[in-house]
């Protein structure tokens, strides 16, 4: 019987290693295809991230493949837009002949360029009226017109005048303003303006150039005021530049065809400046604004413009990049002068800096003096000349707003101002100066 147990013993033990050596086996061999397992594993992650790392290269690839498309369909439109604008020039040369030889420069007194852009009709009507009164003094005054941009019917406007040298301004970068919320206009006007003045001045060598833009129109006596005053420029050094604008131009507050005035406010809307000029502004001229830019002290340095009592020039631009700002207060009522005047006779020697100083000071202090409330009323009651003081800014827009004349002041100088005063009729000949503390010691100073 012990025999048994112990046979049975052993047996169970040999069963029991039997056993474990089986589960050693079964676990190795579950460990080496764990093993294998975790290695296709890693081999398919590494597939994958590579996968991966392709695919986001050839997605790059295709971006900077995309970009260079539109960087070339951008070159092909400026090519494009030069081709068009070298088979426009093209076809004036053809229709006019060479372009420098019909006049020698020197015979050039100035050049009369119209700047535009998309207003077809509006050209048109200034066109006219330059041509109106062009014919007699073609051999002075060279006419330009410059557009900005391609729009169609302005270029096809624009060529269909054989009086008129055609340019054509192409900027297709695109325009950043300097800060937000800003009209892009006022930037592309400045560059067109550069632009236009470099091609005048630099290229073509013209003497003067007077600038009118495509809402304007001209009065009789146009050519022959910017002809007459342009010798000014010529001898005296305190004046800057001609406008033929007066910004208090309306009907109520002018009389006089002949009167001209100095003043410290630049009036721009058609004006005439030399190449000297352009040689000291070209290099610092602005982004944007340039029309305020030269009414800034640091701009003018001191120097002043000429402008008349009675514009000679028209703006009739309610629509455009101001967006019609001010046009029915002050630029609809405006007078466009229709009283020749033969400025060939007239002696303009009273505008030196020193007579007319001299005179403007005899006028104003010899003016009556009017102060205090409901000063309007009071000026109608007086025959001749009123003087009103203005202690600053604000009591100056006050009366203003009271006359119905322009409020504005730049860089603080209100508009048509000289030293301080600022001039205009009420209703008949007199005469209503508005006037600073200093005026009077500014304009008797040598």
């Amino acid at each position: 019987m012990a025999s048994k147990l112990v046979s049975l013993l052993c047996d169970a033990r040999v069963l029991l290693l039997a056993g474990v050596i089986t589960f050693v086996i079964v676990q190795v061999r579950l460990y080496s295809a764990q093993s294998e397992y975790a290695d296709r594993i890693a081999a398919a992650v590494e597939a994958e991230n590579h996968c991966t790392s392709q695919m986001r290269l050839f997605i790059d690839q295709i971006s900077q493949q995309t970009e260079k498309i539109v960087s070339l369909e951008g070159e092909k439109q400026i090519l494009e837009e030069k081709n068009e604008q070298l088979n426009t020039l093209l076809q004036q040369l053809e229709r006019k002949g060479v372009i420098s030889s019909e006049k020698n420069v020197e015979d050039i007194y100035a050049a009369v360029v119209i700047i535009a852009c998309n207003r077809p009709d509006y050209l048109e009507r200034t066109v006219k009226s330059v041509l109106q009164y062009h014919t007699p003094v073609a051999s002075k005054f060279q006419l330009f017109i410059s557009q900005d941009g391609s729009h169609a019917e302005v270029r096809s406007k624009a060529l269909s005048y054989p009086q008129f040298h055609y340019m054509q301004h192409l900027d297709l970068e695109p325009v950043k303003t300097q800060r937000p919320g800003e009209m892009i206009a006022y930037y592309k006007i400045a560059n067109h303006y550069k632009w236009a003045l470099s091609h005048l001045f630099d290229e073509r060598k013209l003497k003067r150039v007077i600038i009118l833009e495509d809402d304007m129109e001209i009065a009789p006596d146009f050519f022959e005021y910017f002809e007459a005053t342009g010798k000014l420029l010529e001898t005296d050094r305190s004046l800057m530049a001609i406008s033929s604008w007066n910004d208090n131009g309306q009907r109520q507050f002018v009389q006089d065809p002949e009167a001209l005035y100095r003043s410290d406010f630049f009036p721009g809307l058609g004006w005439m400046l030399t190449r000297d000029l352009w040689q000291e502004l070209s290099p610092k001229w602005p982004k944007a604004y340039w029309d305020d830019w030269l009414r800034l002290n640091e701009t003018r340095k001191g120097r002043q413009f000429i402008r008349p009592e009675i514009c000679r020039n028209y703006n009739f631009g309610e629509h455009g990049s101001s967006m019609g700002q001010f046009f029915r207060q002050y630029l609809e009522p405006i007078k466009l002068n229709d009283v020749p005047v033969k400025w060939r006779s007239v002696d303009l020697s009273y505008l030196e800096e020193k007579k007319y100083n001299s005179h403007l000071h005899d006028l104003v202090s010899k003016a009556v003096p009017l102060s205090g409330a409901d000063v309007v009323t009071k000026a109608y009651d007086i025959d001749g000349d009123v003087r009103i003081e203005y202690a600053n800014q604000a009591t100056f827009e006050r009366l203003a707003r009271q006359f119905g004349i322009f409020e504005e002041w730049k860089d603080g100088v209100p508009r048509t101002a000289y030293k301080g005063v600022v001039m205009f009729r009420w209703q008949t000949m007199r005469r209503i100066f508005l006037v600073n503390g200093t005026s009077l010691a500014q304009l008797s100073e040598n």
